[in-house]
Order: structure tokens, then C-alpha cells, then sequence
């Protein structure tokens, strides 16, 4: 939790988007530390041995990767962050959560957190104190600043997906409104955010949840959204022509997209074509940007404009795809993409498997909100990949995700204050 909330502080605009330590990674590091002491201490094996194939997948194709780049620099440190986010902190929370009151608790601490940065992000849409945007400097991205606009968009979208997996659980009714008000509430600065496919993916995930809570709630949930969203654009004129020109850009993406996608789509292209040359291993870890002008065309802009929040004008080059599962196979080829994937895949199997066991029971919140908040990291990574302060973050959500897959404490017997739903 003490995690989570480091993410609630503000990031120097050097380090937004430079890919530098923040306090939240020196403090994920510590974690992993006592995890491996205790581990030691204990004379014991902290996972089981699904667990460890699970979590150590992954392993395999970042090391290969990492010993193919370009520099051993890069190689180091490209090793060391991708063991950090898939690996070592996901592995730190499945041994650290203790029981569903635990898994709670993160889930909690991240609407917190969701509600904080969103309500600061709604405030810079506001007063037009936010990143710049079309001109304007309303774009809400909370504490991150201009060079990680997906920053404040991924914190409320994790918000709304574990607030909705805890209205749909079995606490008491005075919880779940609560839970069903701070989802409503995260719905505007996930507006504010201008980011579309944080939009989809939040919607994709919530629908998934709604759908495994059953199609009786699914109705009662969809009938009190919409009727949210009729006051929200339409008694307080929340649909601003900025917004609704982006949500309609949308469906734009083919037939007229603006210089965002174009760039997007010529990234993608680049990083197939590094795959071809590469096919097994890829061209290495941190390698994209060095091989991305001699396998891009001469519709790729090459940086994006970037400002407000406190921050100076600046050109911010484009040093990925956007799209994690080209970067992964651009840079470590079928090898890494496999193993990575097919850790993903053991995740929501596994976590679809259990929550199939717990149906109408105690800890079906915790399985809604593993098993959305994985669906929403799986089509997030359709548009945007790991970088910026908030990825650390992303590795706390994958290990609440591996803890409901695999931690034998996630089935426990019903603790007191659980009833069924």
C-alpha cells in the first residue's frame, strides 16, 4: 500500500519520460529485498512450483534479449526492468498478500490513489493548468506531467476496474455503494485523460466483469452507467467538442487519422520489420530506438510536442512502438513474446478457473478484480507499452493478478465479515 500511495507524488519533468528510477522503484526494489530476506530466513520455498514456471516464464526470452543488445549497458538495464515488472515485484506481491482481506486493501489503495489523481486531473482540466492539447492546456494527467499522459489515464483505469469488481462483490451494501460512486466519480477525469485506448480498454474490461458477475447484475449496472452518463454530458455539459471529437476519432483511425496515429501505425510497421531480420531472438532489449529510422517511413514524425502541467515546450521523440506486443517482438523476437504471452495467458486461465470455483461466494470481488484488471492490461498493451512512472504500478496489478491464480491463500474458507453475494 505505502507503494501505491509513492505514486500519488509528483514527477520532475526530467524524469517523466527519460526512463530514470523514481522513489516508487527504489522502494519496489526494498520489497523484493525482504522478500528474498524472509525467504531465507524461513528456510522455505516461497512459491510452489506452478507458481515459480508461471511467474519464471518470461525469464527465459528477457535474458536471451538481454545478451543480444547492443550494448551491455542497455542489455543490463533493459534485464533489470523488465525482472522488475513481470518477474520480481509481481513474484514480491503473491508472497506478501496474506489472505482476501490483503488483496482488499491493495485493491482499495489503488481507487485511493485513482481518486486522488483524478481529481487532480479534472482540477488542471478545469482551471487549464493540464498538459497541452490541441492548443489548449486541458489535458488531465494528474501528477505524471506532459511526458507521461498515460500515466494518470492508467491509474484511473485501474480504479474504475477494482471499483466495479468491489460493487459487484459479496461486502455489505454500504461498501458496495461506495465502490459504485468512486467508479462513476473516476469516469470523468478517465474522460479528461483524452486517451483512447486507456477508453477501450476500461470498457472491455468492465464489460468482461460485468459478464462473469452474471447477466441479472450485468443489466442492473449497465441501466445505472447509462443513466450516469445522460447527467454527466447532459445535465452538466460534460462532452466538451474536444472530447467528442476524440471519442469520434475513434472509428477514424483508417480512414482519416490525425499525425498521432499515423506515427502509431509507422512505429508498428518498423517494429514488424526489425521482427523480420530478427525473427527469433529480436534485435535485442532498448534496441527499438536504434534500429527505428532505418526501418520507418517518411510518414513517421519522429517526436511528439509536449508541455503545460508545469512544464516547458519540449519535443519528446518516439522511442517505441506503443504497442507492447510489438515491442516484445521486435526486441526479443518469438522467443520472448511467447514466453512473456503465454505467462499472461496461464494468468487468466488460471484466474478464470478459480473464480468458476468461488461463483456467488466469498472472494468473488477478488476474482473480478484479478481477472479485470489483467483484461484490461492485455488490451491496453494493444496501444501503449511499459515506460514512466506509473509502470511500476503495473507490476503491483500483475501481482495481484498472479496472486489470485496461483496463491493457495486465495481459496481459503470464508473469513469472518464474508458472506456470499
Amino acid at each position: 500500500m505505502a507503494l501505491v500511495a509513492l505514486l500519488a507524488l509528483p514527477v520532475p519533468p526530467s524524469d517523466g519520460g527519460s526512463g530514470g528510477g523514481t522513489v516508487a522503484d527504489a522502494v519496489s526494489a526494498l520489497v523484493v529485498l525482504w522478500c528474498v530476506a524472509r525467504a531465507v530466513r524461513g528456510a522455505r520455498r516461497p512459491l510452489t512450483r506452478t507458481a515459480a514456471v508461471v511467474l519464471g516464464l518470461p525469464v527465459i526470452g528477457i535474458a536471451v534479449a538481454a545478451i543480444g543488445a547492443s550494448t551491455a549497458s542497455a542489455g543490463t538495464t533493459g534485464l533489470v526492468r523488465y525482472l522488475q515488472i513481470f518477474v520480481l515485484v509481481p513474484a514480491a506481491v503473491l508472497m506478501l498478500v496474506r489472505d482476501r482481506r490483503d488483496f482488499r486493501l491493495v485493491a482499495w489503495s489503488l481507487v485511493a490513489l485513482a481518486l486522488f489523481q483524478g481529481a487532480l486531473g479534472a482540477y488542471q482540466y478545469v482551471t487549464g493548468t493540464g498538459a497541452t492539447y490541441m492548443g489548449a492546456d486541458i489535458r488531465a494527467v494528474g501528477t505524471f506531467g506532459p511526458t507521461d499522459v498515460m500515466g494518470m489515464a492508467t491509474v484511473v483505469s485501474y480504479g474504475v476496474v477494482c471499483a466495479v469488481a468491489l460493487t459487484l462483490g459479496p461486502a455489505s451494501p454500504k461498501q458496495r455503494r461506495m465502490a459504485l460512486v468512486c467508479a462513476l466519480l473516476l469516469v470523468v477525469p478517465l474522460a479528461l485523460s483524452f486517451s483512447r485506448g486507456a477508453w477501450i480498454a476500461t470498457v472491455v474490461a468492465c464489460g468482461a466483469q460485468l459478464g462473469l458477475a452474471g447477466v441479472r447484475r450485468a443489466l442492473r449496472s449497465l441501466a445505472v452507467v447509462a443513466a450516469a452518463a445522460v447527467v454527466l454530458v447532459g445535465g452538466f455539459g460534460i462532452g466538451t467538442q474536444m472530447l467528442q471529437e476524440r471519442i469520434t476519432s475513434i472509428t477514424q483511425v483508417t480512414d482519416a487519422p490525425d499525425q498521432s496515429v499515423t506515427d502509431r501505425y509507422t512505429m508498428w510497421a518498423a517494429a514488424v520489420d526489425m521482427w523480420r531480420d530478427e525473427p527469433v531472438s529480436g534485435v535485442g532489449l532498448k534496441a527499438f530506438p536504434d534500429h527505428r529510422d532505418s526501418h520507418a517511413s517518411l510518414a513517421l514524425s519522429s517526436a511528439s510536442d509536449t508541455g503545460g502541467a508545469g512544464a516547458e515546450f519540449s519535443r519528446q521523440p518516439l522511442l517505441s512502438p506503443h504497442n507492447m506486443y510489438l515491442l516484445v517482438l521486435s526486441e526479443q523476437g518469438l522467443l520472448g513474446l511467447c514466453t512473456l504471452v503465454g505467462s499472461w495467458a496461464a494468468f487468466l486461465l488460471l484466474g478464470l478457473r478459480r473464480l468458476a470455483r468461488v461463483r456467488g461466494g466469498a472472494g468473488v470481488d477478488c476474482a473480478l478484480v484479478a481477472c479485470g484488471l489483467l483484461v484490461w492490461q492485455l488490451v491496453d498493451f494493444a496501444y501503449a507499452d511499459i515506460g514512466g512512472p506509473s509502470t511500476v504500478l503495473m507490476a503491483v496489478v500483475l501481482g495481484l493478478v498472479a496472486w489470485w491464480a496461483l496463491s493457495g491463500r486465495a481459496l481459503a474458507p470464508p473469513m469472518p465479515g464474508e458472506v456470499p453475494r
